[in-house]
C-alpha cells in the first residue's frame, strides 16, 4: 500500500485549480491507457505569462496531487518558465511520491507541455522547450509502475 504525505494528500482532498477554464489559450489532455490516468490541464495566457491554470483528472490520488501542485506551479510563470518545468520538480513540490507512483507527476508534466503546444499552434508562436515535442506521442516512459527511468531521471525503481 503506497503511503502518501501530508502535502499530497492535501492536494489530493483539496485541490487547487480544479475545473477547466472556458475558451482557453491552450488545452492539453494526456493520458496512459496502461495505468487509466487521464489528465486535462487548459490555461490562460497574456504577453507570454500564464495567467490562470485549472485542471481536470481521472485518476487516483497521486494524479489529482500532482496535476493540482502542477496547475499552481504554473500559474504567473512565463511559457518557457513552464516549459522548464520537470516532473522532478513537481514531485519535489509535493514533498515526494511513491516510486509506484512518479508516472502521475510524468504525466502531468505532458499536460502542461500539450497545453502549452496547442498555444503555440493557435497563435503560431515557436518555444525552444517545445523543440521534438509531439503531443500525441505514446511514449513508455510512464508505463504501469513508473516511468522506467527514462522520464525521471533514474528517480523510481525500474519494475
Amino acid at each position: 500500500m503506497a503511503m502518501y504525505n501530508e502535502k499530497v494528500m492535501d492536494h489530493f482532498m483539496n485541490p487547487r485549480n480544479m475545473g477547466e477554464i472556458e475558451n482557453p489559450d491552450g488545452k492539453g489532455v494526456y493520458g496512459s491507457p496502461v495505468c487509466g490516468d487521464m489528465m486535462q490541464i487548459t490555461i490562460r495566457v497574456k504577453d507570454d505569462v500564464i495567467t490562470d491554470a485549472k485542471f481536470k483528472t481521472f485518476g487516483c490520488g497521486s494524479a489529482i496531487a500532482s496535476s493540482s501542485i502542477a496547475a499552481a506551479m504554473i500559474i504567473g510563470k512565463t511559457i518557457d518558465e513552464a516549459l522548464a518545468l520537470t516532473n522532478k520538480q513537481i514531485i519535489e513540490e509535493l514533498g515526494g511520491l511513491p516510486d509506484v507512483k512518479i508516472h502521475c507527476s510524468v504525466l502531468a508534466d505532458h499536460a502542461i507541455k500539450s497545453s502549452i503546444y496547442d498555444y503555440a499552434q493557435k497563435t503560431g508562436k515557436t518555444y525552444a522547450g517545445l523543440e521534438g515535442f509531439d503531443p500525441n506521442a505514446d511514449d513508455d516512459d510512464h508505463d504501469v509502475e513508473g516511468c522506467h527511468g527514462e522520464a525521471c531521471g533514474g528517480e523510481c525503481e525500474k519494475k
